[in-house]
């Protein structure tokens, strides 16, 4: 029971913060041999922190739902970002299996995080389309092990000069659909779970709607201070270990 803890705390500090939540599982279960059930395993982790999103960001959701203009360009966001990782769904799957394009892609996180310490004027409160188009297509990259959903379409949000409380809040609120459109697809293709699984699996869900709720806090805060592009520098770190260790 403790691997499915230590899981759903990495799943739920990871898949908010920016540092990749897709590229610590893939490691973390090569360290920890968890080798069968992996696929019920992500999906009931992901379960955790959808739920954890939709907690922290109830009050946000309602008011995008009222927001026409904001409600638009969400969707347009979801949109070009769900048909990216549809289209590609066999390809990303396969990257899965090779720990080295983790450490590559934590490179590539790392250094667009750094990137926005440089940014100073954030000075936009509004949207337009081509934030939009932009945003949906950086946010398919996320899709790729090792790149942050959180960390590349708030930064994206960043170079485009949007203020910070909108970028993380709007980086979140187009979250949801796509992380629950991908753990819907990902439970048709659960055939069966033991019995013995199913209490270690309740316990990865509790922890990692826990851990998320608290990574939320976490990043909100960091964010506000201007701190954001600390991650970075976690990322490159995860790196230098993923290459030289993970094989």
């Amino acid at each position: 029971m403790i691997k499915y803890i230590i899981l759903g705390l990495v799943q739920g500090f990871t898949e908010f913060l920016p540092v990749s939540s897709s590229g610590h599982l893939v490691i973390l279960q090569n360290i920890l041999g968890i080798y069968s059930n992996q696929l019920a395993v992500s999906v009931v982790l992901h379960f955790g922190t959808l739920f954890a999103v939709i907690i922290f960001f109830r009050k946000d959701i309602i008011d995008l739902l009222k927001n026409q203009n904001l409600l638009r360009q969400a969707f347009l966001v979801v949109i070009i970002t769900g048909t990216i990782g549809f289209l590609g769904r066999d390809f990303f799957e396969k990257l899965f299996s090779y720990p080295k394009l983790v450490g590559a892609a934590w490179i590539f996180t790392g250094l667009v995080l750094i990137a926005t310490k440089k940014i100073t004027r954030l000075n936009r409160d509004k949207l337009k389309l081509t934030d939009a188009l932009i945003l949906g297509l950086t946010q398919g990259l996320a899709i790729i092990p090792g790149v942050s959903r959180s960390g590349i379409t708030i930064s994206t949000l960043f170079f485009r000069k949007i203020q910070r409380e909108l970028a993380f809040t709007f980086s979140f609120l187009v979250s949801i659909p796509i992380i629950l459109g991908a753990v819907l697809l990902e439970i048709r293709k659960i055939e069966s779970v033991p019995g013995a699984e199913i209490k270690n699996l309740a316990v990865g869900f509790v922890f990692s709607f826990i851990a998320g709720l608290f990574a939320l806090f976490l990043l909100k805060l960091v964010i506000n201070k201007a701190k954001f592009y600390y991650f970075g520098y976690y990322c490159l770190f995860m790196a230098v270990i993923t290459l030289l260790f993970i094989k």
